[in-house]
């Protein structure tokens, strides 16, 4: 059996799980992929191919040319990056492993944070001689607006209420009576981008919230008004948001996912001084890679015994 490990960013693989335990031969890539040509090229050898989260995606097309692969391990429960119905068709075993939302939900706080009192800038300020450069906002007393209540967004509302903010929140599906269990106030779609002083995205991307942040919801924001993104890029129409902020129709965006990652190097966001940016970073500790790279050891030794673990769709 030969595996390969995926998009190993910070070489950690090796060292948090038992690879060992498997006897198998065991590859790790460290950088990624350029495109489909190249993931076929590098993976056509490999029966089992571990993947960190969506970060290389495996549609029909490149899931045909890899004749020899018989499993696909994904950390976390879900990966929209597979085609899952065209890995059932070809005979590919597709399985997931637990996933902790805690990591996510800490770093919207360091990103909501950093916003709102420039840390970015004050932190550079420091490394080279300066001292105060200017004002940051306080949280007490101000709104937070929550896109998508469910167990990320709920979370982040008890630790803005923590904080002492009041928290809002609208989805598609979400009642008054869902949203009061969480001390948190349902209102339109309209009213959450009109009143949010900070307004944070928690909805898993679908082919219904792809795009289901656009300029017209943007315009309604408070100049004074933070949006940040620690779900998926794709939900928020990232030229409208771009436009937002180099006419300073917001105060700030924090974000930690985009339309392409990694984020090209010539990406306009980079540039702007009231974008605080991550590369997508919220679900990266060790804690979380250790349930990660230990459960896709599980998920391939429960394989190879004739029963397979966590199976996806």
């Amino acid at each position: 059996m030969k595996i390969a490990i995926l998009d190993d960013y910070q070489e950690v693989a090796r060292e948090l799980a038992d690879w060992d335990s498997l006897d198998a031969a065991v590859a790790v890539f460290t950088v990624p992929f350029r495109d489909a040509d190249d993931v076929v090229r590098s993976l056509h050898d490999f029966d089992v191919v571990v993947v960190m989260r969506e970060r290389t995606r495996f549609p029909a097309e490149v899931l045909e040319r890899l004749t020899n692969l018989r499993l696909l391990v994904s950390t976390g429960p879900r990966n929209a990056a597979i085609d899952l119905a065209a890995a059932r068709r070809l005979g590919v075993t597709v399985c997931g492993t637990a996933y902790d939302a805690s990591p996510t939900v800490e770093h919207t706080w360091a990103l909501i944070l950093a916003a709102a009192r420039n840390l970015p800038e004050e932190t550079a300020s420091m490394r080279t001689g300066g001292w105060q450069l200017g004002l940051g906002t306080g949280l007490h007393g101000k709104t937070l607006g929550l896109l998508g209540l469910g167990n990320l967004g709920s979370k982040v509302a008890r630790i803005g209420q923590a904080f002492g903010m009041s928290t809002i929140a609208w989805s598609q599906n979400l009642t008054a009576e869902k949203a009061a269990e969480h001390g948190t106030r349902a209102v339109t779609k309209e009213q959450l981008f009109a009143e949010s002083d900070v307004l944070s995205v928690h909805l898993v991307l679908s082919p219904r919230t792809t795009g289901l942040v656009g300029a017209p919801d943007l315009a309604l924001m408070k100049d004074s008004a933070i949006f940040v993104n620690t779900s998926r890029g794709p939900i928020v129409e990232e030229s409208a948001l771009v436009d937002a902020l180099r006419e300073r129709r917001i105060r700030a965006a924090a974000l930690d996912v985009y339309d392409t990652e990694p984020l090209p190097a010539d990406h306009p966001l980079r540039s702007l001084p009231n974008a605080v940016l991550t590369g997508h970073i919220a679900y990266v500790t060790r804690e979380l890679y250790q349930t990660f790279y230990g459960g896709a050891v599980e998920d391939i030794a429960a394989f190879r015994a004739g029963r397979p673990i966590r199976v996806m769709g």
